[in-house]
């Protein structure tokens, strides 16, 4: 078997982070307060934060979905402007998104090849693992999961085509991913009556008008097939409901597909470039566990928002090296029984409140989070009715700025000041 080699290539024995508890978030109140989460969303770079996994998870991840860099050599800024005009992109509001750039070809394959020699040994011996990259080096991807994984452990090379605008000029447009599937073994879980759509209206017309279509070989149409390796999702583009204006953010639907098939209800799903979130979204919405996590503030931020439409109760944790800074600023809350109402005069973009504080670990019971298509927050939170709030202790409150910005106060549930 080929193998793949650059100057200095070898495995390092990474240092596991210290993960630090930051928060434990009940979306919409469900869970709150008793609940012990089983997903988990962490910041901080994968390396140190998957070697820290391993001694819990080694071997236990039923599924990963891996998105990480392109190697495009390129900046990627988050839009966090709403109602801004799409065709004037030098007046967005922009913050940092994350960063593609490598000196080389050699350092990219490097940190490649450290982070999928960990997710090899995440991964359960029924677990599979799905490699999502483009044309700037999936090529030598598969020849680097080919080490781990055996080349017979190949499923699929997926191919997702979408459409939109391109600069290019003198080659066919570049509008499709590549996405590599490995499994671990021949016991590796696939749902096949999970993913079936139906057939093409031709294909039934054909089969219902010739006994001889298909060489006597008749489908069940009404079951509908298994797609093929090859799959059209628009993207998501900036008019889209989906859109977080995080950079390279995934469709639903891609993701749905991938669950769907490689993983089953209460199983543990994993994302660790997990950028705009829409992995560990889709997972609770199909009643999985998930750990996400990714290097940047701004993703964490992006896939903590999204998953507060979700169910499924979460800890938000850290790296050391990737703190959380509270400030302080002006403002006020106010609390009439269950209702907290804010006043503040900073541009928000999500805030929370925890209304039994213990001062050791901030329970997450209600969440406001600002709409796609409107810079205004709900300033009203109400711990919805059957909810338990224990008596006594602090109310605290926390909230985050457009640009990331963090706040916290706390008071005796009487009332607070910001």
């Amino acid at each position: 078997m080929p193998l793949l080699t650059w100057p200095g290539k070898r495995l390092v024995d990474p240092t596991p982070a210290q993960l630090l508890t930051e928060a434990i978030v009940y979306p919409q109140g469900y869970g709150y307060p008793d609940t012990q989460p089983e997903s988990r969303l962490i910041l901080g770079d994968n390396l140190p934060v998957m070697a820290a996994l391993l001694p819990e998870y080694a071997g236990r991840v039923d599924l990963i979905y891996a998105d990480p860099p392109f190697f495009t050599n390129r900046k990627y800024s988050a839009r966090i402007g709403r109602g801004e005009d799409s065709r004037k992109p030098e007046e967005w509001q922009l913050s940092e998104g994350y960063r593609d750039h490598w000196s080389d070809l050699d350092a990219y394959l490097d940190f490649l090849y450290q982070r999928l020699a960990l997710m090899y040994r995440l991964l359960a011996p029924n677990g599979t693992l799905y490699l999502h990259l483009d044309w700037h080096a999936d090529s030598y991807a598969r020849l680097l999961l080919d080490e781990f994984f055996g080349p017979e452990n190949m499923l699929n090379e997926v191919i997702w085509a979408y459409h939109g605008p391109s600069p290019i000029r003198r080659a066919f447009n570049r509008k499709h991913d590549t996405i590599l599937v490995y499994v671990k073994s021949r016991g590796y879980t696939f749902n096949a009556d999970a993913v079936r759509e139906p057939y093409n209206p031709n294909t039934v017309k054909t089969f219902g008008a010739s006994p001889k279509a298909g060489f006597g070989k008749v489908p069940d149409l009404e079951r509908g097939k298994v797609p093929e390796d090859w799959w059209y999702f628009p993207v998501v583009a900036r008019l889209h409901n989906e859109r977080t204006g995080y950079p390279t953010q995934k469709p639903r639907a891609l993701l749905e597909r991938i669950v769907r098939a490689s993983s089953n209800p209460g199983d543990l799903v994993a994302d660790f470039f997990c950028g705009s979130g829409t992995t560990p979204r889709v997972a609770a919405s199909l009643g999985r566990r998930f750990i996400a996590a990714d290097a940047t503030f701004r993703a964490v931020h992006t896939t903590r928002s999204r998953l507060t439409a979700s169910q499924i109760p979460f800890t938000l944790e850290r790296d050391p090296v990737s703190p959380f800074t509270l400030g302080s600023s002006e403002g006020k809350v106010l609390q009439h029984e269950n209702i907290f109402q804010l006043d503040s005069p900073l541009q928000l973009d999500y805030w929370e409140v925890d209304p039994a504080w213990d001062r050791k670990t901030f329970k997450s019971a209600a969440q406001a989070v600002r709409p796609v298509r409107s810079d205004e927050v709900p300033r009203e939170l109400k711990i919805e009715t059957g909810r338990i709030i224990p008596a006594g202790g602090d109310v605290c409150v926390r909230l985050v700025t457009v640009q990331g910005e963090h706040f916290q106060l706390s008071r005796p549930a009487s009332g607070l000041n910001v």
